[in-house]
């Protein structure tokens, strides 16, 4: 049994600003920086293996400074599959501004739902089938070998794996919101299984 520890970047400025952020690579706030260090506090007693991080700044640097908070040197891997969904036009936006333009329940659709995709942008759906299979082959392969995995990515991305990890529904995962650097520790079997969550 291995773990797998998944966890959303800290705070970007667009996060801050109330901004759509999609796949544009937008920095960590100050506050963002302290919540990495921080959610290492959470994994005292866990040693990582290899770390996998989105390519976008927010991302790897909240990967490198959990890591660094644990003194762990190890692997960290960039990899453009785990970028966040696109929204599209709306990446950049005010989510207030979209909220009122397209209204509150197209927004939710938009932001949350499984199958609907903002405007140019990408859905959950369709988000899935870029992340799952990378995570299913390459980070499967990581704890069918016994090592522990660090993956720090974006709310969407860690919605998706958390759907498949969880085997949770479209109607499910609607409801499942991921915070900023906060930790979601699985211990999994060779399949996927969930055998423990938690320290």
């Amino acid at each position: 049994m291995a773990i797998l520890v998944l966890m959303r970047h800290g705070q970007s400025l667009w996060n801050q600003e109330n901004r759509l952020t999609g796949s544009v690579d937008v920095p960590l706030t100050e506050r963002g920086r302290a919540e990495a260090m921080n959610a290492a506090l959470q994994c005292l007693g866990l040693k990582f293996d290899i770390a996998y991080a989105s390519p976008l700044s927010r991302a790897q640097d909240t990967a490198a400074l959990f890591l660094e908070k644990l003194g762990q040197y190890v692997p960290l891997i960039t990899e453009p599959l785990l970028i966040e969904k696109s929204y599209g036009l709306l990446q950049g936006l005010n989510k207030d501004l979209v909220k009122a333009k397209y209204g509150v329940d197209a927004y939710n659709l938009m932001h949350r739902s499984y199958n609907v995709a903002p405007p140019g942008g990408e859905s959950l759906r369709e988000l899935g089938l870029r992340v799952q299979p990378f995570v299913k082959q390459v980070v499967g392969e990581d704890l069918r070998l016994g090592k522990n995995v660090l993956l720090v990515a974006h709310g969407n991305v860690i919605r998706s794996l958390v759907m498949m990890i969880e085997k949770l529904s479209p109607d499910e995962i609607v409801e499942i919101e991921v915070g900023t650097a906060e930790p979601l520790i699985y211990h999994l079997d060779e399949n996927f299984k969930v055998e423990k969550k938690g320290i």
